[in-house]
Order: C-alpha cells, then structure tokens, then sequence
C-alpha cells in the first residue's frame, strides 16, 4: 500500500510551514531528501517542497507530465541542460524532460503539477543578474517580475524594513522568505518560512526590522486540482 503524502490539501484555509523547523524526509532517491510545503498526492502529485540535494546526488531521467516550476535556494542545481546557481528560476513546461542531479549540493523549491496544461514555455532567470523596480503604487516595496500569464504572477519583492502592506488575495496567495523576515496575524516568517493564503482573503503582512525578500505567487489558487493521472 502507497502511504498517503497528502500536506495542507484544504485550500480554502491559511495555511504555514516553517521549514527550518521540520525534519527532512527522504526521497525514494538516495541523498535527496524534502520538506513538503502542500501536497496532493503521492510520488506522482501536485506540490510545493523544498528540496536538497546531496552532493554527487540525482534524480534519474524523467519527463514533467504536468510541468515544474523552481526557484534555486543554495548551491547549484543542475541538468543536462545547464547549471543553475543560487537564484535561478526555472519553469520546465508540461511535457518537458531532464535528468536532474547536482555535484556540489544544492536546496531548491519545486513546484509541481500546477501548469496550465497547454502552457510549452520554458523560463530560465538567473535573478542574480537582475535589478527589482520600485513598485510605483506600493512605497517601500521593490518588485523582480519572473511569470505573469492570466492564471499567475510570480515575482521576487524586496520590502524596506518594517514596511507594512494591506493584502487582499484574490487569487489566492503565496509567500517563501529568502532572506529577513516579516509578521502577519501575530506569526513571524523568517528564511524558508512558507506561508499560503486562500482566495478572497484579506490581511496585513509586516516587514521585520531589517526588511524582507520574498518569493511570491499570486491568482494561482483558483486554479486547484488533482493530477487526473492520481
């Protein structure tokens, strides 16, 4: 019997993980183990995980049925296609194939099964060659655009400290701290602390003191639902 994976499957309810806190869990591969953020599903699932990667560690050869979207956290990640260090953010379409591995070690945060099925674009961004814009409408608050399509918004925002922001989330919502941290509903998020904010909600996130950058993706959540081949 397949043990069930399922992690904050209730998508119409906040949901947190603060992944410096939780254990690692290995994969099936060895020496790559995962700090599962949400999850529907078992080996073959909709996901959101933080990864690591050993060094000398890999992943066999493998086709992204329903696509893969990630954002390098430390080391280098790697396939045959390049290397990707720290910084780098990859959206790898539906139907798209890779051998991942990494020589030196790397963390990474994986998004997967959550494409438009039609969607054959492939997005490499190496974020570190990038400047943020300062985002006209939101003072404090500067904005390193990576994905907008009419499902998503994924970008990077830079908050000055102790900026403080009324968000409505449309859409849905989702925050992982890179670097500082911030508040919301009495919480503190700090590095890899992720937080998921269902459709229609209203809040208020605060900077810390030394301010905080942040992976985010907005709108995304009208759009859930289980892999058919689940």
């Amino acid at each position: 019997m397949t043990k069930n994976m399922d992690t904050n499957v209730d998508f119409s309810v906040r949901a947190v993980v603060h992944a410096e806190q939780i254990p690692w869990i290995p994969s099936p591969m060895k020496g790559v183990d995962r700090r599962p953020l949400d999850r529907l599903g078992n080996e073959v699932a909709r996901a959101t995980t933080i990864v690591r990667y050993a060094p000398n560690s890999s992943f066999p050869a493998h086709t992204h049925t329903g696509g893969e979207e990630f954002l390098v956290l430390d080391g280098v990640f790697q396939d045959e296609h390049g290397d990707y260090p720290a910084g780098t953010y990859v959206r790898n379409p539906p139907t798209s194939f890779h051998t991942p591995r990494s020589d030196g070690g790397t963390i990474i945060m994986v998004k997967l099964w959550q494409y438009d099925m039609a969607d054959r674009t492939h997005v490499i961004i190496d974020t570190n060659k990038m400047a943020a814009v300062a985002d006209a409408k939101r003072l404090g608050v500067s904005v390193m655009p990576l994905f907008k399509d009419n499902r998503e918004d994924v970008r990077i925002e830079t908050w000055d400290p102790e900026t403080e922001m009324e968000i409505t989330a449309d859409g849905g919502a989702e925050y992982l701290v890179l670097e500082g941290s911030f508040d919301e509903q009495g919480e503190t998020f700090t590095k890899n602390s992720w937080l998921r904010l269902p459709v229609g909600v209203n809040t208020t996130i605060r900077a810390g003191e030394t301010g905080v950058k942040v992976w985010v993706k907005t709108g995304h959540l009208r759009f859930v639902s289980r892999p058919a081949s689940i």
